[in-house]
């Protein structure tokens, strides 16, 4: 499974599974996809039937709830297992947004330890649409009489939906809005107006719906959005409040026209309110039906909790974090290109030319990450080589692995060592699956894993796979 960034062009592969989505969040659109593209670092990746989007967030990753075409939770869970595994290659926590509420408690159980947050101001507004064709009962009363006033005011003015070549006095109007507003510009009111500039011309191509109220052969509002499931996403919506009434009568009007074309929409998503105290007050004053949860989901690796490099004694050996004494020596281990072709890493291809303190360095950094965990196996006070748990997973796997150097093969130091970490990762990490593999024709390390309790899981046409279990 391999994620690609998706670009302005790109969204439109997306539209099948965003057009479908029942998780009524204004994200999983088209229109957003589109107008955020260029703030958003997205990634997307098909796996089974279900669309995979993983974003970049102050350098850390953070993973969608899939969208399945069909709703299947069989299909979600599958592609939640294809994630986890792609997290196990980044190394860290495995971090999830926009996970739905029926989805938390799935979550929960899966995780061991997890953390969840859910944002306010980052949470949708959803409203019922037969609210907004006719403003009913005593809590419309306002947006019902403001839209009379409206009408009073302005017989003449007219709702219509955009038709080819209205492009240049949408964009006047945009304009003119944005002007009025400078004293009450923020970046991410700027963001949004350059975003809506930039789509206004490809409306029709992306699937959106648009319209705007008209007085006098002037407009003066402008509203857009697109259909998906159930759901009419509202995208964008400006008006001139010199026009009093505007907003209602544009919402109301939006609304009309959309389900008149489209029977299906039951939900209006109006998005969320990005903290603005202001904008939060107007939004719940339309009486939403739902503000729509939007979970984040961090599970815990099997590294997560380890404060600090541990150490772990066996009969004759001691893992422990390699001392700066022995950056000699534990560079001559990590640079033997010859030896090492087994690793299935080379480090030239992150450094070409080390120096010696590299890879102490490295080993620290990794493990402060929580990437792995490097231990440098010691015989008495001598450094005779290094077991590594790395790829830890979120339901208590992890994979090990173990290299010496040449002068101390043969003593079965391998096997103890391996034994060892297995064992603490077991009983002091809470670890329930240790994994291993080794090339086929590596078959020193074989007889070592076999020798530290692991059994053999599979082969391919490359490694042999193992794996052990606390009741092995």
């Amino acid at each position: 499974m391999e994620f690609q960034p998706i670009t302005k062009e790109g969204v439109k592969a997306l539209a099948p599974y965003l057009n479908v989505s029942k998780l009524h969040f204004s994200d999983l659109s088209v229109g957003f996809q589109y107008m955020w593209n260029d703030y958003y670092a997205i990634d997307y990746a098909i796996f089974g039937d279900c669309l995979l989007l993983r974003e970049t967030y102050c350098g850390k990753l953070y993973y969608h709830y899939p969208v399945s075409l069909s709703s299947s939770r069989e299909s979600e869970f599958a592609a939640i297992g294809a994630i986890e595994e792609a997290a196990r290659e980044q190394g860290g926590k495995l971090n999830f947004v926009n996970v739905p509420r029926f989805a938390l408690p799935l979550l929960a159980e899966r995780y061991d330890s997890y953390s969840v947050r859910n944002e306010r101001k980052w949470r949708d507004y959803l409203y019922e649409a037969s609210d907004f064709l006719s403003y009913p009962g005593k809590k419309f009363a306002g947006q019902r009489n403001h839209v009379h006033k409206f009408e009073r005011l302005y017989p003449q003015a007219k709702f219509c939906r955009k038709q080819a070549g209205d492009e240049d006095r949408i964009l006047a109007f945009l304009r003119d809005f944005e002007s009025r507003q400078l004293e009450k510009r923020e970046l991410l009111a700027d963001e949004e107006m350059r975003a809506t500039e930039g789509f206004v011309r490809r409306l029709d191509e992306f699937g959106q719906i648009c319209g705007y109220m008209e007085i006098d052969g002037k407009i003066v509002s402008v509203t857009f959005g697109e259909v998906c499931g159930d759901m009419l996403a509202v995208h964008v919506e400006k008006a001139n409040t010199n026009y009093e009434g505007i907003y209602p009568a544009t919402a109301q009007a939006f609304v009309r026209l959309v389900v008149g074309e489209r029977s299906e929409v039951r939900y209006v998503n109006r998005e969320d309110d990005a903290g603005d105290l202001g904008l939060r007050k107007s939004k719940l004053q339309y009486n939403p039906v739902e503000i729509v949860d939007k979970f984040e989901l961090s599970a815990d690796s099997v590294l997560s909790g380890l404060t600090e490099m541990p150490t772990i004694g066996t009969p004759r050996l001691t893992l422990q974090k390699t001392q700066k004494k022995d950056a000699a020596a534990y560079f001559r281990l990590c640079a033997d290109v010859g030896r090492n072709r087994f690793w299935g890493y080379d480090y030239r291809e992150d450094c070409p030319a080390p120096d010696e303190a590299y890879f102490l360095r490295f080993a620290e950094e990794a493990f402060g990450r929580r990437e792995e965990l490097y231990l440098g196996i010691y015989a008495g006070e001598t450094f005779v080589g290094e077991a590594v748990l790395h790829r830890p997973g979120y339901r208590g796997q992890f994979e090990v692995g173990m290299r010496l150097l040449p002068e101390f093969e043969g003593n079965g130091y391998a096997s103890e060592a391996l034994r060892a970490l297995i064992g603490f990762a077991f009983s002091e990490l809470g670890a329930e699956r240790a994994e291993a593999k080794c090339f086929l024709e590596n078959e020193r390390s074989a007889a070592s894993l076999r020798l530290a309790g692991m059994r053999e899981a599979k082969r391919d046409e490359t490694y042999l796979y193992f794996y052990k279990t606390p009741a092995m």
